[in-house]
């Protein structure tokens, strides 16, 4: 059997990463990959009635897992980071190869999923509860924190396996297990990810079963995850539509919610801003990944004073910017995920014109080289004033450009989105720096100074506020969401003295 270049070279890193040729053949669900459009793999997808015998089988393996010491849980963490390492290459082409990010990026991403695995080592040994003073005489006073229980995870395309890690590798050093569904646009990287945690368990020896389970599929079987009983927590990545129908079904039973949505980001550049610095920063931030991160930049508020020179910076930038195969050395963006999202960015640049807005860039291109595939030119336009369109994320590499006067005007334009995700602000006044950073500043999760608001560390809890959804994971306090906390009151005297100074004697 014939297969494209591409196709080669995924089943080659499929088998090299212990990818069982079996799963790839013969069901319903087709991966393919959006740097020609060619089709990968063919997947069985598992049904709404799987979910239950899989979160029973999660079920069974916390009841084991959450006995065993913090410390010797985070080994297995530490395993599977150097699991990883040692096949970050593989790992990070075959990231490029489903989900079309640069190389280096599909490496870095992979280099995430290294890092969280430490910063969560480390946490096995600081699950630091609280001792208080008590008011009672003879009487101790403390907080401490449990595993939860099993974890659903839920996660998008543009970054199909760090965010699982973020998720993932917590939950396992907080004494959880884990069921992970993919998107089912990205499958491939979850088995392999799969299948090299599965070697570190191996290498571990004494994990239990049932520790990470792997669903494949759509919308319903999300679905069925946020509707199980069992799974107290589940955390989703994706769009404020996805979040809008998984919320209601947890707040339905009463599960936790952890939920990582849209971001329509925004930087301000003032007056006095290092343009140099800017326009770099600008750059990949908007441009980066094909702008579909979820902090990628899509909204720059501009001084009228510095306006004109940066929008012919910008200009120039972006003429410059190759575009081209993401596994080819120089390219700096890929393409789209798919066609779905080619049509979106076009309806919002058709929409901009009509509403005034000047378009540059935005094209398709190396059509001719890649029919089935849809790489655009990065689209850079100016708009009169921030509309309904500009309030709204488009998932693609748009940069709307605006004027303001002064950075109060630019905040209340900046905070004038439902989402509240990544911000940015390019100053080099101290007070214009810390009013952003302010209470009455940036009303985002993500806000940065002198930096684009796209890559995030994993040191720092990830997250936003409205409509993105509240959640935050990765670094900082966020095991805190994997656990359950309880108080404790010790009486070690030989007397019963109430809370308050209530008396309450039957003598």
């Amino acid at each position: 059997m014939f297969l494209s270049p591409i196709a080669a070279q995924a089943a080659r890193l499929l088998q090299e990463l212990g990818v069982e040729q079996h799963m790839l053949s013969g069901g319903e669900l087709a991966a393919y990959s959006p740097i020609d459009g060619t089709q990968l793999a063919r997947l069985r997808a598992h049904t709404a009635d799987d979910i239950a015998a899989m979160a029973d089988r999660a079920q069974q393996a916390f009841i084991v897992w959450r006995t065993v010491p913090a410390p010797k849980r985070g080994e297995l963490v530490r395993l599977f980071g150097n699991v990883l390492r040692a096949h970050k290459p593989a790992l990070g082409a075959l990231v490029t190869l489903e989900a079309g990010k640069i190389l280096q990026e599909g490496l870095g991403e992979v280099q995430e999923m290294i890092d969280i695995c430490d910063f969560a080592l480390g946490l096995s040994r600081q699950l630091y509860g609280l001792t208080m003073a008590s008011e009672r005489p003879g009487h101790g006073l403390r907080e401490t924190w449990h595993p939860l229980g099993p974890v659903g995870v839920i996660t998008a395309f543009n970054f199909p396996v760090a965010v699982f890690a973020w998720n993932a590798a917590l939950a396992l050093a907080c004494g959880d297990s884990v069921i992970w569904k993919p998107s089912e646009k990205t499958p491939l990287t979850a088995l392999a990810t799969q299948a090299l945690f599965a070697h570190a368990c191996k290498e571990f020896g004494d994990a239990p079963g049932g520790l990470l389970q792997l669903v494949i599929g759509g919308r319903e079987v999300g679905q069925a995850l946020a509707n199980h009983s069992l799974l107290p927590l589940v955390s989703a990545t994706g769009s404020t539509r996805m979040g809008r129908e998984i919320a209601p079904l947890l707040a339905k039973r009463l599960a936790r919610a952890l939920l990582e949505l849209g971001g329509n980001n925004g930087m301000i550049l003032c007056p006095s801003a290092d343009l140099d610095l800017a326009v770099r920063a600008i750059l990949f931030a908007a441009a980066g990944t094909a702008g579909q991160r979820c902090t990628s930049l899509r909204r720059l508020f501009v001084h009228e004073a510095i306006y004109g020179n940066v929008l012919e910076r910008l200009k120039r930038a972006y003429a410059s910017i190759p575009v081209g195969n993401p596994l080819e050395e120089g390219t700096l963006v890929g393409p789209l995920i798919d066609r779905a999202a080619y049509q979106s960015m076009q309806a919002a640049l058709q929409q901009a014109k009509e509403a005034g807005g000047a378009v540059h860039g935005g094209e398709r291109v190396l059509a001719d080289r890649y029919p089935d595939a849809y790489y655009v030119r990065p689209a850079l336009v100016e708009m009169p004033q921030q509309t309904e369109l500009v309030r709204h994320e488009t998932f693609a590499p748009i940069l709307y450009v605006m004027r303001h006067r002064d950075l109060e005007q630019a905040v209340r334009l900046h905070n004038d989105v439902p989402q509240g995700l990544a911000s940015s602000v390019f100053t080099t006044d101290l007070r214009e720096a810390e009013f952003f950073c302010s209470a009455a500043g940036s009303d985002c999760g993500i806000v940065n100074v002198n930096a684009g608001p796209s890559g995030a560390e994993i040191g720092g809890a990830f997250g936003g506020e409205k409509e993105t959804g509240g959640g935050r994971e990765s670094g900082s306090d966020a095991w805190k969401a994997y656990m359950r906390r309880i108080t404790s009151t010790i009486n070690y005297s030989s007397e019963l003295p109430l809370a308050q100074g209530i008396v309450f004697s039957a003598d």
